[in-house]
């Protein structure tokens, strides 16, 4: 009788060494530099907006939704725009007319009090109360529209956001900037005449004589212009504001209030390279 064949114990496989081994560490995830967050969101804020003035020329254009926008924006803003027009051309008549008679030119106020506020105090006027006012409106609308997730369900059946939302709102405040722009010119210039006339003791035909020789055509065109451009920023950072709440309901009235910032921002800084340009481009009266 045979004596049996002892058993080996078998090799390890290359598998098994492979198993034992130590894994390899996977690479770490940096965080994102907080540095370039600013860069980040600016590019975003431009590209809604080139993505908005493409839109506009798509088809079908959201007639109802301008409408209503158009009235909603019109309707928060007439008010409150005719009644600080009012003591803000009073304040710039005063002040102006003040100055123009220590220096020995009272003649000159009503040009230059009028210039100032058609130029300068109504377009920056018309641009604050739609942005305070219809701006963080369209920013909570948009804002409780995306956490409740309507924008995601509107893309989902292949309704564009953009198009159907944003386009009517940010048109409205364009139109509305423009239309009311004239309103606080008149107005505040009215102001400014009363108050030159009754309390500085100035004449009316010196006041109405100052403005023909100062003022010009294009001073009015500068205005309608710096009107239409706050308009479509003051729409763009509430519509991108809107549509990137952070953290809920919270987050959305951060979002009102950050829009409402970042527009006050932005139009002082783009109001004083307007204005450079302006003053370059086109030769004072007379000069």
């Amino acid at each position: 009788m045979t004596a049996p064949m002892p058993v080996l114990p078998p090799e390890p496989s290359p598998a098994g060494a492979a198993a034992d081994a130590t894994p390899p560490r996977a690479p770490e995830h940096r965080p994102p530099n907080r540095l370039l967050a600013p860069l980040r969101e600016t590019g975003k804020l431009f590209s809604l907006a080139a993505t908005v003035s493409r839109e506009v020329f798509r088809r079908p254009f959201q007639v109802r939704e301008f409408i209503e926008q158009f009235w909603f924006v019109a309707s928060v803003t007439i008010l409150p725009a005719a009644l600080v027009s009012i003591p803000f051309g009073a304040v710039i008549a005063l002040q102006v007319g003040s100055l123009t008679q220590q220096l020995g030119a009272q003649s000159f106020t009503g040009g230059a009090s009028v210039l100032a506020v058609i130029q300068q105090a109504s377009p920056i006027i018309v641009a604050l109360l739609i942005s305070g006012a219809a701006g963080s409106a369209i920013c909570a609308d948009l804002g409780s529209r995306k956490i409740r997730e309507e924008l995601d369900a509107m893309e989902v059946m292949g309704v564009s956001p953009i198009q159907r939302l944003v386009v009517p709102r940010v048109l409205a405040t364009m139109l509305v900037a423009v239309l009311l722009n004239g309103l606080v010119s008149v107005v505040g210039t009215l102001g400014g005449y009363f108050f030159n006339v009754i309390l500085q003791h100035g004449t009316p035909g010196a006041y109405l004589a100052s403005f023909s020789a100062l003022a010009q055509l294009p001073d009015l065109y500068i205005s309608e212009v710096k009107a239409l451009i706050f308009g479509f920023i003051a729409g763009i950072v509430a519509a991108y504001r809107g549509l990137n709440p952070r953290g809920g309901p919270k987050g959305v009235g951060d979002a009102v209030n950050q829009s409402v910032v970042i527009t006050f921002m932005l139009l002082f800084f783009v109001n004083t390279v307007l204005t450079a340009i302006y003053l370059q481009i086109v030769p004072a009266k007379g000069s």
